[in-house]
């Protein structure tokens, strides 16, 4: 008896080729070119590799996602890391993606491109919006690591150039996951604070991953966001990070920061005494003239003053001649008199209202006398 070929169902089929599938492709590398990219809000990221001839689903977690430095974009040569699955849902075959280099470049370099265009595109790298550092700080704020060479280095610059200086330092770590968060926070937290007048954000030099922290979107924009200047001073002379093109300032290096943001106090001095000096010889040259001018014009003020002061003695010896001829005690000189009343003191022009008897007071330019009315004329 012939025996029976085997009925298998869509789930049974579908399930031993996943097995297969899922045993023999586990930690495989895919080359491809991005397509159809789509990233819904779940974070999840689904599109396809092709080549010139062939497709592969492609899936990329949330979780995995959160570790890629760089954008995924269509048409983007990229190695994708990972193992073959089956979505027993449609029978479809797919990568499930676990990590993903840019083909012919590193992850850390495209970011870095992606970011510095994306933020020059917004504006934040414009010279127009950075601020100008203050001549002479009260307070300098240090955001680094609390060890190493970097704060010594920065420390020690600030006490040669301008001693009594003060400086505020807050540490963070300058290196790994967190380091990102701790800047961002410390930038935040002095402008909260507003207690200093400048910051200094430094690090020591590294490789691109060392200082990958500087290149983090969050990091450029509290720099930007920052209403305290900032000064950029991360690695060495020819690392350049995000956070140097946002900054108001770059410095090649720490020590160069602590250079820029506080003069040397003897150039200063040196400075002052150039000034009193050439202040000296221009008022040694100024002030006699002046002073000569000062004696002329004192003399033309006091024959001025001469003059005008005869012209009004004139004035005021006319004015008082003139007040004496009105004066009643000049006629009485000349031989008049002024006859009153004694009792009323009233002067009399007249004899109406006199009569026999009636007493009055007769004054002359010399002396007064009372007399009795005896006849009326």
């Amino acid at each position: 008896m012939l025996k029976q070929p085997r009925i298998w169902t869509v789930s049974e089929l579908t399930a031993d080729i996943k097995e297969a599938l899922e045993n023999i492709f586990v930690d495989i590398l895919i080359e491809g070119e991005v397509s159809n990219l789509r990233q819904p809000s779940s974070g999840h990221s689904y599109f396809s590799l092709k080549d010139a001839t062939s497709s592969l689903r492609c899936v990329l977690f949330r979780q995995a996602a959160g570790r890629i430095k760089f954008a995924l974009a269509d048409g983007m040569k990229v190695v994708c890391g990972g193992r073959v699955g089956v979505y027993e849902r449609d029978g479809q075959y797919q990568l499930y993606v676990d990590t993903i280099e840019p083909h012919g470049k590193g992850a850390l370099q495209l970011a870095f491109e992606q970011l510095k265009e994306k933020l020059a595109k917004e504006g934040l790298f414009e010279e127009a919006r950075k601020k100008p550092l203050p001549f002479l700080p009260e307070a300098i704020g240090v955001i680094t690591s609390p060890t190493g060479a970097v704060i010594r280095d920065i420390l020690h610059v600030l006490d040669r150039r301008f001693p009594g200086h003060h400086v505020i330092i807050n540490p963070v770590r300058v290196q790994g996951d967190e380091s990102k968060d701790e800047v961002v926070a410390a930038i935040e937290e002095f402008n909260r604070a507003g207690n200093v007048d400048v910051i200094i954000l430094a690090r020591g030099g590294g490789s691109l991953e060392d200082l990958w922290c500087f290149n983090e979107e969050a990091v450029a924009r509290a720099i930007f966001n920052s209403k305290i200047p900032i000064i950029s001073a991360i690695g060495h002379e020819t690392d350049y990070t995000i956070a140097d093109f946002v900054a108001d300032r770059r410095a090649p290096t720490p020590s160069a920061a602590a250079e820029i943001v506080m003069p040397a106090r003897s150039e200063l001095d040196d400075k002052i005494e150039n000034f009193t000096l050439a202040l000296t010889r221009a008022l040694g040259d100024i002030v006699p003239q002046h002073v000569q001018r000062i004696d002329e014009l004192s003399c033309a003020l006091e024959r001025a003053l001469g003059q005008r002061l005869a012209r009004e003695d004139l004035k005021l010896n006319s004015l008082i001649d003139r007040l004496e001829s009105l004066s009643p005690i000049v006629i009485l000189k000349r031989g008049y008199s002024i006859t009153s009343l004694f009792e009323q003191n009233k002067i009399l022009g007249t004899t109406e209202g006199l009569n026999k008897g009636d007493k009055v007071k007769t004054r002359l330019s010399r002396g007064e006398f009372v007399s009795e009315v005896i006849e009326i004329f």
